[in-house]
């Protein structure tokens, strides 16, 4: 039997369906607008500190960083940078971020190689299907669950690294074999839990730049003759016994590989706050709409799919008093609060995540009244679409329900080009001027045509906030 590794290399070094290439720009717009916001951020500057401090050949630009570094740093602060502030995109059902590192590793090698925009495409494509593929296979049909997140893993940083070597090899100019090499060394690479969630802290920031980082490495490492077990997924002691034991899916990865593309079930975030939160702000947003505010609810209750509620409602005393604006991108009654409230961007923007605001006394108090509980009847539907339903009892004893069963941002509820460079302007604005921010979106709209992609995030390569 041909072992998994060799069908995704054949994958990766293989054509990539036009409908498929034609989503990509709009993948690495997201994510490069993404990490200009977390540019500023206090964990961005002891990331880009830390990278600077390891010394390095100037390959590739790391964004806000001052300096270039090594394709493998800059990857490094880019996948940190864009996986910070919670708002990267998210495949279902495997419940996992592919571009945050995906992005990132693909970037720092084709800016170090110089290669077409078209090549860049192309790289990015594979490297996000082979990360969904084995995130897939992490995905217990029965129970409707992450065995990865069930575990305790985070197959974002774990899969990650796997779909980066992908794309770091390919765009290396590594053929087959040697992009199945990559990915065998990054099976030893991968990593990341998923504590911080629940319990708090910084480090799942640097989930995804971790993974790029190990992807491009990888990637260096298999063109100069370094290899990787061929059964490094699928064998005794390879990726899925050591993470999923034997709940692994082996058939999910390479299920009509090459003519299914997962990499098109990817949802775009339309709110920067963990995705099992969106729904109930589109819920909270829709109330507003008909006129409930906060000072008509006594009580609130947000019902989920039962697993999500451990990440957005367990403990509740904690999710209803978030000490930061971190924090309360994972709390329900946080974010049902905040669409309650009216908030920026395509309706509950960054603003609205601010360290002052999860701590304000008007936002405490109305959470206070907002409860989060599982409904198994919502697991017909998770984790393809991550539901919830809002339930208000009124000062005066009425009882108004809202409810929203798919994603805004997934396939069934595309995210339109208009929302999508509203996102993208909203991420970039104060921090670079509009000139800048509008030569970037045109250069990587355009990447099919771009003869090269060095130079292309140049102009964002001096620190954030100091650029003309």
């Amino acid at each position: 039997m041909t072992s998994i590794l060799s069908q995704l290399g054949a994958l990766a070094s293989g054509p990539v369906p036009d409908a498929v290439r034609a989503g990509i720009p709009s993948r690495i717009i997201d994510i490069v607008g993404i990490a200009v916001r977390a540019s500023s951020l206090d964990t961005s500057q002891a990331v880009v500190e830390f990278a600077a401090d390891q010394g390095s050949a100037p390959q590739a630009t790391p964004i806000g960083g001052g300096q270039t570094m090594s394709a493998a740093e800059a990857a490094f602060v880019n996948g940190v940078l864009a996986h910070s502030l919670d708002y990267d995109d998210t495949h279902l059902p495997s419940i996992l971020h592919p571009s945050a590192s995906v992005v990132p590793a693909s970037l720092a090698a084709a800016e170090w190689k110089g290669v077409p925009g078209a090549t860049l495409i192309d790289a990015v494509a594979v490297g996000l299907e082979v990360t969904v593929r084995l995130g897939m296979g992490g995905y217990d049909h029965r129970a409707r669950q992450s065995v990865y997140f069930e575990r305790g893993q985070h197959a974002t940083s774990i899969c990650g690294a796997v779909g980066s070597a992908a794309a770091a090899a390919r765009l290396l100019g590594a053929d087959a074999d040697g992009i199945a090499h990559a990915m065998g060394i990054a099976c030893s690479m991968g990593s990341g839990i998923i504590e911080a969630n629940r319990a708090g802290g910084t480090v799942k920031r640097l989930h995804c730049g971790w993974a790029a980082r190990a992807g491009v490495t990888a990637a260096q490492l298999a063109v100069r003759g370094i290899t990787g077990p061929p059964t490094a997924v699928e064998g005794r002691f390879g990726l899925f016994q050591a993470f999923l034991g034997n709940q692994a899916d082996v058939e999910a990865v390479t299920a009509d590989l090459g003519e299914r593309w997962e990499a098109e079930n990817i949802f775009y975030k339309p709110y920067p706050a963990n995705h099992f939160t969106h729904t109930g702000i589109d819920a909270a947003i829709a109330l507003r709409s008909r006129g409930v505010g906060p000072d008509d609810i006594a009580t609130a209750t947000l019902e989920v799919a039962p697993p999500t509620v451990r990440t957005i409602g367990e403990p509740i005393e904690v999710k209803r008093k978030p000490e930061s604006g971190y924090h309360a991108q994972f709390s329900g009654p946080y974010t049902v609060a905040a669409g309650l409230l009216g908030g920026n961007g395509l309706g509950v923007g960054l603003a609205d995540f601010t360290d002052e605001l999860a701590c304000d006394p008007v936002r405490r108090e109305l959470m206070a009244r907002i409860d989060v509980v599982g409904d198994p009847r919502l697991m017909a539907i998770y984790p393809c679409q991550l539901p919830a339903r809002l339930t208000v009892t009124t000062a005066s004893g009425h009882t108004v329900v809202e409810e929203r069963l798919a994603n805004r941002g997934g396939p069934d509820q595309p995210l339109s080009d208009s929302e999508l460079s509203t996102k993208f302007a909203d991420n970039t604005a104060g921090l670079v001027a509009d000139s800048v921010s509008s030569r970037i979106y045109d250069a990587l709209s355009g990447l099919t045509a771009a003869p090269s992609v060095s130079g292309l995030l140049a102009p964002l390569v001096d620190p954030i906030g100091k650029q003309p």
